[in-house]
């Protein structure tokens, strides 16, 4: 098989989150600790770091990858979804994983996978860890896919467990309420491994104690502690998640980082890791930024940043999701940005004449495009030389500018 071949047949004979949304999530572990078995356990090989949360834990997940780069370590991350290549899922010291490699394992286990019907993002687990260890990484940086007590990420012991913050996205299947997304979130919280909690939320710190003492986990609030250090990742929301990456390198007993490893790593994130779409600069004039943010809690700080632009004239290339409550994150956007709706290039994509229809309800105006670069290239040909472009609503209409 080709790597097309072999992407082609994990993307469309499985079923895949990314793509259909609800009919993906599956409600136990039993298939990644069969495939795990069949590999032979890869994930005991090798330390981890787990992290999980509403927001900001991709960048967080990066922070510390890259802070342990500068410290000398072989460090895998394992992320999702990815921009561009579905390598970007699996890294080592920012290297993405080969695509021979890729093809390598789906041929070499594809008879089992098909037999245990394994998903899209069961298998990708699967194949993070076997690389991991194959590559014998010293340590690897785990995020979590979905939620947290049923993500195929949680069978690993790690050294720190990690919840960046807790907020109203993937309701449908995580619960309708912030505890009950703190509840499925927390499942990540294993017995005396330290947890690192990101944002002290009065709604959810209770859960987090609760489990916490359960399972005699030392339990830390990152936003309890004042951090004075920068990174080279320009979001303002940032210096929550560098909180959250410095006190969890902190709580690492086995891995010797220096201060000056902390400093160097968190303004390298982007050299040492290749992270993209987080408050990114395409261009000066007219300045273009993307943003994956995508919920009312991710938005909010994006958004309030926008403000902060001198522009003559804002534009914004806006697409999202079906499953997305449109009603929570419309009224948070501009009313005086011209706006080129459009959809997401995947089958949950939400039609561009529906989110136009639904943004005119929150007096947010402008014309539908049949694809998002099409809507991109349209918002340059209108920008004038002091105008700012903001491309957002999802990560998968970033991926498609980059």
């Amino acid at each position: 098989m080709t790597y097309q071949q072999v992407l082609d047949w994990m993307f469309a004979q499985l079923p895949m989150y990314q793509r259909q949304g609800q009919s993906a999530f599956k409600k136990d572990l039993a298939n990644i600790v069969a495939l795990c078995e069949e590999l032979d356990n890869p994930q005991k090989k090798f330390k981890t770091i787990h992290v999980g949360g509403t927001n900001g834990k991709g960048s967080t997940s990066h922070m510390i990858a890259s802070i342990l780069q500068e410290a000398g370590y072989k460090v895998g991350l394992y992320t999702s979804p990815h921009l561009k290549n579905f390598t970007e899922r699996i890294r080592i010291n920012g290297e993405e994983m080969l695509k021979e490699s890729v093809v390598t394992f789906i041929e070499k286990n594809k008879i089992f996978l098909e037999k245990q019907g394994l998903s899209f993002f069961e298998m990708t687990v699967g194949m993070a860890f076997d690389e991991f260890a194959n590559q014998k990484v010293d340590v690897a940086v785990i995020e979590v896919g979905l939620g947290g007590r049923l993500d195929s990420t949680n069978i690993i012991i790690p050294e720190v467990s990690v919840i960046t913050n807790i907020g109203l996205d993937h309701t449908q299947f995580l619960g309708e309420t912030l505890p009950e997304i703190a509840f499925e979130k927390a499942g990540i919280i294993k017995e005396n491994v330290p947890v690192v909690i990101g944002e002290r939320q009065k709604e959810t710190e209770n859960v987090f104690n609760t489990k916490a003492e359960e399972c005699e986990a030392p339990i830390f609030f990152a936003s309890d502690k004042k951090q004075n250090y920068t990174t080279d990742l320009l979001g303002e929301y940032q210096k929550h998640n560098v909180t959250t990456a410095v006190t969890t390198i902190q709580q690492l007993k086995e891995f010797k980082v220096s201060e000056e490893n902390i400093k160097n790593g968190l303004l390298s994130v982007v050299k040492n890791t290749n992270l993209k779409g987080r408050w990114q600069l395409l261009q000066e004039h007219p300045k273009v930024i993307c943003d994956t943010a995508h919920n009312k809690e991710g938005l909010f700080y994006t958004l309030q940043q926008l403000k902060k632009e001198n522009y003559k004239r804002l534009h914004i290339v806006l697409g999202v999701v079906s499953d997305k409550k449109l009603s929570e994150i419309l009224p948070m956007f501009p009313k005086n940005a011209k706006y080129y709706f459009c959809k997401p290039n995947i089958p949950r994509g939400l039609p561009a004449e529906e989110l136009r229809g639904q943004a005119g309800v929150f007096n947010l105006f402008g014309e539908v495009f049949s694809s998002v670069n099409q809507a991109f290239e349209k918002s340059k040909v209108n920008a004038s030389y002091e105008d700012v472009i903001y491309v957002g609503g999802s990560t998968f209409v970033v991926a498609e500018i980059l």
